[in-house]
C-alpha cells in the first residue's frame, strides 16, 4: 500500500499487483455468450495484474440467483483473498427482472459482508442484449482490478 501525503489527511491506495493473490470467480451460465466473454475479459485482466493461473478458480453455476450460494462456499473455505460475480440479467416484461436483480446483488454483498473479503460484483443489470454487449469489455476488467485492489487493500488493514 502506498501512503499518498495530502497533507493532514493520511491517505492510503492499495496496489494493483495481484502476485501471490488467490481469486475466486463466480460465472452464471444464462446469458452464456455474454457470461463467457465476460470471464475472458477478467481472466485476461487478472493475468495482466499477475495473478497466477494455478491461483484462479473458475466455477459457474446456472444463474445469477445461484451466484451467492456459490461465493458463500468458496467464502467459507477461507481459501481465496478476494471473489468475483459474473452475470447478465436483462430485462424482460415481467417483475422477474426487479427479483433476480435484486435478489442476487444482495447476496452478493451479504456474502463480503460476512465474510469480510471483497467481491467484485460485475453481474450486469441491463435492458436489453445490446447494453450488456456494449458493457461486458470493460466490467469484466473492472471485476479483476476492483478484487485485486481489495484483497491489497484489506491485507493491508489488517
Amino acid at each position: 500500500m502506498k501512503n499518498a501525503d495530502q497533507g493532514a489527511v493520511n491517505e492510503w491506495v492499495a496496489e494493483l499487483m495481484g502476485e501471490g493473490l488467490r481469486i475466486g470467480v463466480v460465472r452464471a451460465r444464462f446469458n452464456d455468450a455474454l457470461t463467457s466473454r465476460l470471464a475472458q475479459s477478467c481472466l485476461e485482466e487478472l493475468a495482466q495484474l499477475k495473478v497466477e493461473r494455478s491461483d484462479i478458480k473458475l466455477v459457474t453455476v446456472p444463474g445469477a440467483l445461484e451466484i451467492p450460494v456459490a461465493l458463500k462456499a468458496m467464502a467459507d473455505s477461507g481459501d481465496f483473498d478476494a471473489l468475483i460475480a459474473l452475470g447478465c440479467v436483462i430485462r424482460g416484461e415481467t417483475y422477474h427482472f426487479e427479483l433476480v436483480a435484486n435478489e442476487s446483488g444482495a447476496g452478493v454483498t451479504r456474502v463480503s459482508l460476512d465474510h469480510q473479503v471483497p467481491v467484485a460484483n460485475a453481474i450486469l443489470t441491463v435492458e436489453n442484449e445490446a447494453q450488456a454487449w456494449a458493457r461486458v469489455e470493460d466490467k469484466g476488467r473492472d471485476a479483476a482490478r476492483v478484487a485485486v485492489e481489495m484483497a491489497n487493500l484489506l491485507e493491508d488493514l489488517s
